[in-house]
C-alpha cells in the first residue's frame, strides 16, 4: 500500500506571489484612479476612477487578510462592495439626470447649480 504525502513539494522554478506584489498592484491601481480623478473632465470617467480607487483599497484589505490568516479583511470587503453597489446605482442615476437636464457630462459645464 502506498502512502500519500501530506505536503506537496514545490515545483522547481515555481513562483509564489507574496504580499508585496499584491500591495504594489493595489498601489498602482490606486494611483491610476487618483490621477484619473485629477486629470479627467468627463463625469463618467471621473466616477470610474473613484471606483478604481475603491477596488484598489479592497485588494489591499484582502491581501492583508490573507497574509494574516484571518477573515477580517474579507468581511470588510463584503460590506465595502455592498455599499459600492448602492453607490453605483445612485451615482449613475445622478449622472443620467444631469445629462438629461444639461445635455452634457463635462465637469466644467456642470459646476453651477443654476437652471
Amino acid at each position: 500500500m502506498t502512502t500519500v504525502p501530506t505536503t506537496i513539494a514545490p515545483i522547481q522554478g515555481s513562483f509564489q506571489t507574496g504580499l508585496p506584489a499584491y500591495l504594489v498592484v493595489a498601489a498602482l491601481l490606486f494611483a491610476i484612479g487618483f490621477f484619473g480623478v485629477l486629470l479627467r473632465k468627463n463625469t463618467i470617467v471621473l466616477y470610474m476612477s473613484l471606483e478604481l480607487m475603491l477596488l484598489a483599497s479592497t485588494l489591499a484589505l484582502v491581501a492583508f487578510s490573507r497574509f494574516n490568516g484571518t477573515l477580517d479583511g474579507d468581511v470588510f470587503v463584503f460590506f465595502i462592495l455592498t455599499i459600492a453597489a448602492a453607490e453605483v446605482a445612485i451615482g449613475l442615476a445622478i449622472v443620467v439626470a444631469l445629462f438629461r437636464r444639461r445635455l452634457t457630462v463635462q465637469v466644467e459645464e456642470l459646476n453651477e447649480l443654476k437652471n
